[in-house]
């Protein structure tokens, strides 16, 4: 048995526009079939089709798709030729079931695209597809909307192009840097307690209670094995600095002017009370 496809084969799709009334709506159709990297376009039975009008709108960039295109009188012809066929459709309940999304109907394009050929049929700007054109359908798709429900027909076309030009990407794989390991996240605890301890920010008694509360404040946002490396090259830098500010004071060196500033200013607050 052969492995399920990854992505959608946009080459089997083909865009069919129900009796469209404005040459301009189907050049911009073609123009959002075009941007989503789509190919094939029918039209059929269109009101008003004057090929000057749809090269307009669709521009010289989706002008191929235009000349390519297929014109035709009936949508049962138009369609006869394709293994799956999908709806749009604005209006819900009644003999209009099996609704899906956008999003939902592109995914499960995937593996039937792989060895079918797909229609995707709009319907007319004023009033959409009819009963008798849903039942030419295998599936259904509803795009989502506010209170407004009325969607431009290149505007329909460019959202479900979207869809199905994103599922013909290939999966993008996420980063996962490498997480700190149990021995690494245990060293800088360990160093940490030793650190706190030594300052007086915890008591030696207890130490245990607060490293916990701790851990798990960093549980909360899983560490990297860099992060840890740098929060332990700060403790041994601050071990450096505060052994070697006690061997200066013990050999009455001068205090390093900074911390001495620190200090005396922190001495006059206390004789303020503050």
């Amino acid at each position: 048995m052969g492995a399920m496809p990854a992505k959608i084969n946009l080459d089997h799709i083909t865009i069919v526009l129900q009796k469209p009334r404005y040459p301009e709506n189907i050049g911009s159709a073609a123009r959002a079939i075009r941007n989503m990297g789509l190919k094939h376009l029918v039209v059929v039975d269109p009101e008003n089709y004057d090929i000057n009008r749809v090269l307009t709108l669709a521009t010289h960039a989706a002008s191929d798709v235009i000349h390519r295109a297929l014109i035709y009188s009936d949508l049962a012809e138009a369609v006869s030729r394709f293994h799956y066929v999908v709806g749009t459709t604005a209006r819900l309940g009644g003999q209009r079931q099996r609704i899906k999304r956008p999003g939902e109907l592109a995914e499960k394009l995937v593996s039937i695209s792989a060895d079918n050929r797909i229609a995707v049929i709009f319907g007319p700007e004023d009033r959409g597809l009819t009963n008798e054109d849903l039942r030419l359908c295998h599936a259904l798709v509803n795009i989502p909307t506010a209170e407004f429900s009325s969607i431009n027909l290149a505007q329909s076309v460019m959202l479900l192009c979207y869809e199905l030009f994103m599922a013909s990407l290939p999966e993008r794989r996420h980063f996962a840097p490498r997480l700190a390991s149990r021995h690494e996240l245990d060293g800088m605890y360990e160093q940490l307690k030793d650190l706190l301890i030594r300052i007086d920010y915890i008591k030696p008694d207890n130490p245990d209670y607060w490293i916990n509360k701790i851990r798990q404040s960093f549980s909360r946002m899983p560490l990297r094995a860099k992060e840890v490396s740098i929060i332990r090259g700060i403790y041994r830098q601050i071990n450096w600095y505060a052994r070697k500010c006690y061997i200066d004071g013990s050999a009455g060196a001068p205090m390093d002017p900074a911390l001495r500033d620190k200090t005396k200013a922190g001495s006059n607050e206390d004789e303020n009370g503050t």
